[in-house]
């Protein structure tokens, strides 16, 4: 016996049922926006860690230009991307973003600095966060909370101006955001939400609006990267499986060296921020042949996502052959396990307590690991050593009531020591065991995926991202999986998915095919079948026996969907003099679904299409037709009653459900 009460009962809304046989229709020549001409398109690769911005100019289409040098930058850390770190002023207004809002927020008094409200690596929320609405809270460091679409429409407004304002600096006249064609990268294993409520930030953010969707289009990372790839020269790359000696040097010599030769190149370019884009296809990509399948891991700070691609030629199209996967395992799994061990050195509840106290020390320190963190490689033998704030010393002081260094004589980690210019001095093991549980989960993942009977025969493995250029990740995957095809790094890999992403935005039909992420149907009633439908979804209605909550699904999960396709059903209300016909969407991870009431399944979207006031002699069964069509990440939905043409549109909706 059943307790829960039935959506479609509860309603007495006497709903729809197909009509059979249910068809669908391929419409290839859905009614296509027509494509406005803008003058620019701009990428932004929104990161945990570090974010930046590019831009090419539709005219010259291979030339991508990357944003101007930033004021600020961190010693032993070079990049054309600006941390992720936004400051708001007491009164909660925007104040500063980047290097400028961490040193001004440095630099305030401790007694000012606790009102300040100051964000880093606030985009893992929308990873971590299962019910993510446009009503949740970021936490700041001071502790207080403001809504996560505010602190992001702010970044998002942020990158904008900075973005318009060197467009108009370079163009000498004013560049108004209509010309603008706006692309913002997201992790492919975000969930619908997390990347419908960029979207929102965006429009907050004024880039974009509800009206004119097709302004901004949000792109997956490790798709632009794939795209960026595929225009890869050789010399633009670094191959780690070349096994043989170079000038001499044994192979497991090359992995450094180079790793060398290409930072010389990119040093040598550094004052160019321009990048030519020859517009071939690339060396690499030439060995590539129809049907030839490769991997693209996109390893970034907070997140790591695979997909897995497949050429179709002849113009080189990009099909995903398995959807997106990963995980939380960024290079920020570093940082955690260094804060772990100074919890373990120092204690929790001090470094707690530090962390509130004296935040801007915090990140101080954080700094200067960064920098570390970054000259850490599998052959290194000399230790690392990490400055501590003179605030940190002090503190500590105050707090135990003995010195820095004497908590490290007695605690037992013995691979980390204290040396007398002030500073923690790491062995190179040391440095190493903190990489070893992240690295070890993408490895580990990436086995997995390996695994699966999809992923056979895959000549290339691309490493891109910004925790791509930490040599340990290079070493590990190479020694894991070089025996199973080539590991390719491109140069600048920090930039790959900038600059795929603005390739993305100058020819968005490049993606020809993905898989969709989940199953999406419709709840219906169907003719109750004694014996196959269970007796609690029996609903009698004017003599008729229906089994009410059934999911007719439109697309299932990890099922392979072309951009743009449509998915056309037709029903019937249920009751042919029903006049207002409220059609219900639904989304689930699983794949089979059978009736809406299952767990998992959540309502995405509502056609509400009143038919009132239309000629009363429409035929005794009125058809209606469901139309979804599948965008980049929006999908949107239609309902037509084919008597009267009378239609009404919906976007699917995971945040206000």
């Amino acid at each position: 016996t059943s307790t829960y009460s039935s959506p479609a009962k509860s309603l007495g809304d006497p709903g729809i049922t197909p009509l059979s046989p249910s068809h669908i229709l391929k419409d290839s020549d859905a009614d296509d926006a027509v494509e406005q001409l803008y003058l620019v398109v701009v990428a932004i690769d929104f990161g945990t860690t570090s974010s930046g911005y590019a831009y090419s100019f539709t005219k010259e289409p291979e030339c991508i230009h990357v944003m101007r040098r930033w004021e600020g930058g961190d010693p032993g850390v070079s990049n054309q991307k600006t941390p992720t770190t936004i400051l708001l002023t007491p009164e909660r207004k925007f104040h500063s973003f980047g290097y400028a809002a961490r040193d001004f927020y440095h630099d305030l008094d401790p007694t000012e600095s606790k009102h300040w409200l100051y964000f880093e690596k606030f985009k893992m929320k929308l990873h971590t966060t299962s019910n993510l609405t446009m009503e949740t809270d970021l936490t700041a460091a001071n502790g207080k909370k403001v809504k996560a679409l505010e602190i992001f429409a702010y970044a998002l407004q942020f990158f904008k101006e900075q973005a318009l304002k060197e467009l108009s600096d370079q163009g000498g006249s004013d560049f108004e955001n209509t010309e603008v064609r706006w692309v913002i990268t997201v992790p492919a294993i975000w969930k619908q939400p997390a990347k419908q409520f960029m979207r929102q930030a965006a429009y907050k953010a004024g880039m974009a609006s509800p009206e004119n969707p097709e302004q901004l289009i949000i792109a997956l990372e490790p798709e632009a990267a794939s795209i960026y790839c595929r225009k890869l020269r050789l010399h633009q790359m670094i191959d780690l499986s070349s096994r043989a000696p170079v000038n001499g040097y044994s192979p497991s010599d090359t992995i450094g060296t180079g790793f060398t030769q290409a930072k010389e190149h990119v040093r040598r370019n550094r004052q160019s921020r321009t990048f030519l884009v020859e517009n071939v296809i690339g060396e690499i990509w030439s060995e590539l042949e129809e049907g030839d399948r490769y991997i693209v891991v996109d390893s970034g700070g907070g997140t790591v996502d695979i997909t897995v691609h497949q050429i179709r030629l002849p113009e080189g199209h990009l099909k995903e052959l398995y959807k997106a996967t990963g995980g939380p395992y960024g290079s920020l799994g570093v940082d955690y396990e260094f804060e772990k061990l100074l919890c373990k050195i120092f204690g929790e509840d001090f470094i707690e307590q530090f962390k509130i106290k004296r935040p801007a020390a915090w990140v101080d320190l954080m700094i200067a690991f960064e920098s570390r963190k970054r000259a850490a490689a599998p052959d290194r033998t000399n230790p690392l050593n990490i400055t501590l704030p003179f605030s940190f010393i002090d503190y500590y002081k105050k707090f135990r009531g003995h010195s820095v260094e004497h908590a490290l004589r007695k605690s037992n980690v013995d691979f980390v020591k204290w040396s007398s210019q002030g500073m923690l001095r790491m062995s190179p093991d040391a440095m190493n065991a903190l990489f070893k549980p992240t690295i070890d989960q993408i490895v580990q993942h990436l086995s997995d995926v390996f695994d699966k009977p999809e992923v056979t025969n895959v000549k290339f493995l691309f490493l891109v991202g910004g925790f791509a250029e930490s040599p340990l990740l290079q070493q590990a995957v190479q020694s894991a999986f070089g025996s199973r095809c080539r590991v390719i790094i491109p140069q600048d890999v920090g930039l790959t998915i900038l600059k795929g992403a603005v390739l993305f935005g100058l020819d968005p039909a490049v993606i020809k095919v993905r898989r969709s992420p989940l199953t999406y149907g419709v709840g219906v009633l169907n003719r109750f079948v004694e014996g196959k439908h269970p007796p609690e979804k029996l609903l009698i209605k004017d003599g008729t026996r229906w089994c009410t909550d059934v999911f007719d699904k439109f697309i299932s999960a990890d099922q392979s969907v072309a951009l743009g396709e449509t998915v056309t059903r037709s029903y019937t209300p249920a009751k042919p003099s029903q006049l207002v016909i409220v059609i219900n969407i639904y989304s689930s991870e699983q794949d089979n679904v059978s009736f809406i009431t299952e767990s998992g399944v959540k309502k995405c979207g509502t056609l509400r299409l009143d038919l009132t006031g239309t000629d009363a002699s429409v035929p005794n069964r009125r058809e209606i037709k469901t139309v979804m069509q599948f965008g980049d990440t929006e999908i949107k939905a239609m309902a037509i009653d084919v008597a009267t043409s009378k239609s009404v549109k919906v976007g699917i909706d995971f945040l206000n459900y």
